[in-house]
This record gives structure tokens, sequence and C-alpha cells, in this order.
């Protein structure tokens, strides 16, 4: 993968960590998109500059038209190209439906449809032959768990995309999946939840523990990487729990 750039959304913390560094440990320049997380997302340039790789970092609001196009602009300029976009960014507010206001509701489609069909509208645009694009959505949406509605319709609208945007690209060599993780130790997962209920949230699992970022960055890396014969597919990575 050595000369190849990978675009990384929300990649300051949690998955989007774990899988900026991986890409980097494959050979990938990374840029790294924050909004919030500055500090965070300078600390990884850090490591993967530390560990002798190349990596930037651009502050973007996903949910923004201008600001997406920004970001695509300047990981181009800094970087020479796109390859693969990897897009972890979104929001996971928690509430019983009869308890969700249309504001928060509102939010949530912001940041995790419409900014999916931001930053994969502009992948499709961008992202060299030979590329990948790999979008998030999550296991929930086969869990069915309670307080999770607006996130899960959200994600659902997530799933809905890949197959249709692979077809279209078609002829162009670059692949297109989502990645569905289950539950996994994340502080956006962990926010909220008492110790007890986490607890048992990873007893539930067949591997007997949540999830890991690092587990989840494993099987982005090699839909960004090798695994060319996966293409407009949903993934659940979530060690059995769905």
């Amino acid at each position: 993968m050595t000369g190849r750039v990978a675009l990384i959304t929300g990649g300051s913390g949690g998955i989007g960590r774990d899988a900026a560094l991986r890409a980097a440990a494959e050979g990938f320049t990374v840029a790294v998109q924050y909004n919030g997380g500055m500090e965070r997302a300078e600390q990884v340039v850090a490591e993967i500059d530390d560990a002798g790789g190349r990596a930037v970092a651009v502050r973007a609001d996903v949910g923004d038209e201008a600001a997406v196009l920004g970001l695509f602009d300047e990981a181009e300029q800094q970087l020479g190209g796109i390859d693969a976009v990897v897009h972890t960014a979104g929001t996971m507010p928690l509430s019983p439906l009869v308890d969700t206001t249309a504001e928060s509701f509102d939010r949530i489609m912001r940041a995790n449809v419409r900014g999916t069909f931001l930053v994969a509208r502009e992948a499709a645009r961008r992202v060299r032959t030979g590329g990948s694009i790999v979008l998030f959505s999550t296991t929930i949406t086969r869990l069915q768990t309670p307080n999770y509605a607006a996130y899960a319709m959200s994600k659902g609208a997530v799933e809905a995309l890949p197959l249709i945007l692979a077809r279209e690209l078609g002829g162009k060599d670059v692949t297109v999946n989502v990645v569905a993780p289950g539950p996994t130790d994340t502080p956006l997962f962990r926010e909220g939840k008492p110790a007890e209920l986490i607890d048992r949230i990873a007893g539930m699992n067949p591997m007997g523990r949540l999830g890991t970022p690092g587990d989840i960055a494993e099987v982005v890396a090699s839909l960004i990487g090798p695994a060319r014969w996966i293409n407009g597919q949903v993934l659940y990575v979530n060690g059995g729990a769905a």
C-alpha cells in the first residue's frame, strides 16, 4: 500500500483513531478528519509520524457541504490524491422514541445520514481507480435494542447505500462497503452507561467481551487493502452478537 492515501473521518478517537493508525501501519499516508477534537487528532498524527509514517489533521464538519468539499480539497492538496475513504464520524445519543425530540432526531440525521451522503458522494467523485470507500453502520440495526430508535433509523439509511454506489462506480475498480460493528469499547459506547450494563452487554457476546477498536480496524484494513472481491456489502463485525 506504499504511496497510497487514506482519508479517515472521525480519526481523532475511537474506531477512527485505530483505523488511522492501522492504515498508516499498512503504508498509507493518512488525512485525519476531526471536528471538535483537535488535540486528539494531532496526537494521532504525531503517533503516525513518530512511527515513520506521514499524516495530517484536517478540521471539517461532515454535515456541512462546503466543509466536506474543503476536507477533500485539503487532503488532495497536501497528500496528492485519495485512494481510500473511511467514514467513521457520527453521533449516537440514546433515548426512548417517545422522549426523542425532533431537534435531537434532526441532529442525528444531519451527522449520520447527511454526513454519510456528503462524504460518500465526494469520495465517489475523487477516489482514484483501484481505491476503496468504507462507510459505517451498526449491528443495532439487527439487534433492535430499545433506546436506539433514531440512531438505528439513521444507520439503516447508510446500509441502503453500498451496493447502489458500488454498481454506479462499476468499471472504476472502486469498492464500496459498510462495516457494522457490534458493541465496541469506545468512549462513545460507554457514555451514559453504568458499569453493570456494560458488563452485561459484554457477557451476552459469544466471545465473552466487547469488541475493541482494533478488531474493527483490522477489517477496515482488509477492505482498503487486499480484500478487492468484497464489494457492495454490509459486514456485521461483532464477534457473533447477531
